[in-house]
């Protein structure tokens, strides 16, 4: 009788024992799982921080794009009707039935306007603009010749990289890559560092130099004489 008393305490005192082992792997267990989920939510938090600052600047970047796309289709289309005047006028018969205002000069089908004036190159823009034309852009060497046999007196032309230094444009968006250029030797040079120069982003024809080599860069709000061009019209 003692005996199956004895060994039922020992079983009790095991199945205590067995509990009390399960309570404490519990005890350390569920601190484990806190710390874990705790971790996790802390990721998951710090991922949905990166991708909503990822989407935000996405979505930066494509209304950047689409903007820019847009300007350039606008720049592109003003460029082809212009191209496509320019081309209609020159595989017309002759200039005969072409007219420019009173003070303009005709050159294939495009009216020319020396400045007698001189003023900063946004100045001589303006006035361009206030005329229906706009700075001179030149597209060949014919125009190029043109420009520079007439003139004489230094005259602003289109020609710019004031949006960002080094891309050349003219005054309706279209870059130097597509037109031939007429640069002088060792030009353009951006003042050359020169701080009395400053920073040079508008283009200038030399007067009396070679008509391959007389385009100089220079400060935008120098006081010289200016050159407009607009399409002619017919009688």
């Amino acid at each position: 009788m003692m005996e199956d008393i004895y060994v039922n305490v020992e079983k009790t005192k095991g199945v205590s024992s067995n509990h009390t082992g399960v309570r404490s792997s519990h005890r350390r267990f569920y601190p484990a799982v806190i710390l874990s989920l705790g971790l996790l939510s802390f990721f998951l938090l710090v991922g949905l921080v990166t991708l909503g600052v990822h989407y935000h600047r996405l979505g930066a970047d494509l209304t950047a794009i689409k903007d820019n796309l847009t300007e350039e289709r606008a720049r592109l289309t003003a460029s082809l009707t212009n191209l496509t005047a320019k081309l209609q006028c020159l595989t017309a018969q002759s200039d005969w039935d072409k007219h420019c205002p009173a003070g303009w000069r005709l050159f294939r089908c495009v009216c020319y306007f020396f400045s007698a004036d001189s003023a900063s190159w946004e100045r001589s823009r303006q006035d361009c603009r206030e005329k229906g034309a706009d700075l001179v852009a030149i597209d060949s060497y014919e125009e190029q010749e043109f420009l520079t046999t007439t003139i004489n007196q230094t005259s602003w032309i289109g020609l710019n990289d004031r949006d960002h230094e080094g891309t050349w444009k003219w005054s309706d968006g279209t870059p130097l890559d597509s037109t031939p250029a007429y640069w002088k030797q060792k030009q353009p040079d951006n003042g050359d560092g020169d701080p009395l120069c400053g920073e040079e982003d508008c283009v200038h024809i030399v007067a009396d130099e070679t008509t391959k080599n007389n385009w100089n860069d220079l400060k935008c709000d120098a006081s010289i004489r200016w050159i407009c061009e607009k399409m002619a019209k017919e009688f």
